[in-house]
């Protein structure tokens, strides 16, 4: 018996898809034909992955069928050991001792500086998970760990589990928000090593939702300009700049933020097409009829209703006639309906550690069609729970 990392139904092609890109060592052009059926993007991401306990044998699969299995057990105790276990590896550089050859324990010790027997335990425990594997005597890297945990790779996520380590300690804090309702408000009590690690955790998240969106967002013609709200690292604004050669973009966010997200900007090469301007998103002045589209990837969760309200007001009005304000967030689960793992899961984290948590579709929707815009239907990202909500000002034709 097991807890799985991930269950696949409908979207195994768009998976493989991906994958075969991961493999190439860049991120390509998702399948057209995703992109073209909204109803099928919309299905496909419906059934997303989850973490679960999963059956490693008949006998097994019997037993979790009958309810013998204590299932709270494994997703309780085994799920948080199988974290730290990744996470640990990752902070101790086990991942990069193993990048260019296969190990002994005691060989992964030295290089790391570790224990020589207490590393062997580790190496078994992500051998059990699937990063590494190994014949009794030495370990090689599996594709999971060689595509998302070495620090050559270009999809490396290894600064975000490091960042795990802070948001383990906020979650300890659960019971005290359940209690309260008082959030952890994560970005108020950051170092500025855990602001570094953030900041390229983000980045390292964004490679393949960023790519997708590009292709997703609805871009008017002709479009020059792009204001892109607490954008930080960019790369949205960067990929939507690479696929639109006639337009430039500012990255608006808070200083602390822009301070270790500027290198990662700088390594883009987009010169002055993409470029940061340091502010406060819920107080700057965001200008009148000065930019076609208006873009805030992730940013509405840690806003409240009233916020995200006036927000869209001056982002409305920021934009030319014609413009569009995008909304990029993962979507409020109805709880009235089919509840996601992942959804309820994302909608929990961001109530504790913001002021807000996720929004609906509809409500966004609102917010836009409030502030004079006309909304689009919702478009949903392969990247599980992940949407995109955008708004069109209409132009005035004067008549003749």
């Amino acid at each position: 018996m097991g807890v799985s990392r991930t269950r696949l139904t409908n979207r195994r092609a768009l998976v493989v898809n991906h994958l075969r890109s991961l493999q190439k060592g860049g991120l390509h052009d998702l399948n057209e034909t995703h992109l073209s059926d909204p109803s099928r993007r919309r299905s496909e991401a419906e059934e997303i992955m989850r973490i679960g306990v999963i059956p490693e044998s008949a006998e097994e699969r019997q037993a979790l069928e009958a309810g013998m299995v204590p299932t709270p057990l494994f997703e309780t105790q085994l799920a948080f050991t199988l974290a730290q276990v990744v996470m640990v590896g990752a902070q101790l550089g086990v991942f990069d001792a193993l990048a260019d050859e296969r190990a002994t324990a005691a060989q992964v010790a030295e290089r790391c500086g570790t224990h020589p027997e207490a590393t062997g335990k580790l190496l078994l425990a992500l051998a059990g998970a699937g990063y590494v594997q190994g014949d009794g005597e030495s370990y090689e890297l599996t594709t999971l760990a060689r595509t998302w945990l070495v620090r050559e790779s270009p999809h490396c996520i290894t600064d975000k589990l490091l960042f795990q380590f802070h948001e383990w300690d906020l979650m300890a804090g659960s019971a005290d928000y359940v209690r309260t309702g008082r959030p952890a408000e994560v970005h108020e009590h950051m170092s500025d090593q855990q602001w570094g690690l953030y900041q390229r955790g983000m980045r390292a998240m964004a490679a393949a939702p960023a790519q997708e969106a590009a292709q997703l967002i609805p871009v008017p013609a002709d479009a020059r300009t792009l204001l892109d709200i607490g954008g930080s690292h960019g790369y949205y604004s960067v990929a939507l700049c690479r696929r639109h050669p006639g337009l430039r973009a500012v990255v608006l966010d808070l200083p602390e933020a822009l301070q270790h997200a500027a290198p990662l900007l700088a390594a883009e090469k987009m010169g002055d097409r993409v470029t940061h301007r340091e502010g406060d998103v819920l107080n700057d002045d965001l200008g009148t009829d000065a930019y076609d589209i208006v873009l805030m990837v992730s940013v509405a969760h840690h806003f409240s209703a009233d916020e995200n309200h006036a927000l869209a007001q001056r982002a409305a009005r920021a934009l030319r006639p014609g413009g569009v304000f995008v909304v990029v967030e993962p979507f409020r689960v109805d709880p009235a309906g089919d509840i996601s793992q992942f959804g309820a899961l994302t909608e929990f984290y961001f109530g504790l550690t913001s002021s807000a948590g996720t929004w609906s579709h509809g409500e966004i929707a609102e917010w836009q069609r409030q502030a004079g815009l006309a909304p689009a239907a919702p478009t949903t990202l392969a990247n599980a729970g992940f949407g995109i909500q955008s708004a069109a000002k209409p132009v005035h034709r004067t008549r003749s």
